[in-house]
């Protein structure tokens, strides 16, 4: 299904009452089921039971926890949940480097989501001063990507 329709799909289910859609094409099959007050996708996770702590004899100082600084300039995000390309193929050279001057809706990389290739575009103008993904790595939602300054 081409990427333009499925979005168009999502846009009509999200301003509408409707709160599922199934549409079944020669392509393949896709379900859009709109989720009321949730804005991101839920994971769940299994945790394990937290074994039991015993007390030290000793009192130890308080320790600052380091917070990582938040990297300057502007991030560009995911916007989805995927595996981060640099590339459009494993041979290719990626779309941009360290130091390359982007434009507003340059393409920086794609993120694949369920078999389909999902081109990220820079939505700022600037300079690429940080890639914050390594090729192949798994994505979230928000996740920074890119520094464009």
């Amino acid at each position: 299904m081409d990427l333009r329709k499925l979005k168009t799909l999502i846009d009509l289910v999200s301003d509408s009452n409707v709160s599922e859609l199934e549409i079944t094409e020669a392509e393949g099959k896709v379900r859009i089921v709109k989720s009321m007050g949730v804005a991101a996708p839920m994971v769940m996770q299994q945790v394990a039971a937290p074994a039991p702590v015993v007390a030290a004899p000793v009192a130890a100082a308080p320790v600052a926890a380091e917070v990582p600084a938040a990297p300057a300039g502007h991030a560009v995000k995911s916007p989805m949940v995927g595996t981060f390309y640099r590339s459009s193929s494993p041979g290719a050279a990626p779309f941009v480097q360290i130091g390359s001057v982007v434009k507003e809706g340059d393409t920086l990389c794609i993120i694949e989501a369920m078999k389909i290739l999902n081109e990220i575009e820079s939505d700022k103008s600037g300079t690429v001063t940080q890639i914050l993904c390594e090729n192949g790595q798994a994505t979230e939602y928000g996740q920074p990507l890119f520094i464009v300054e």
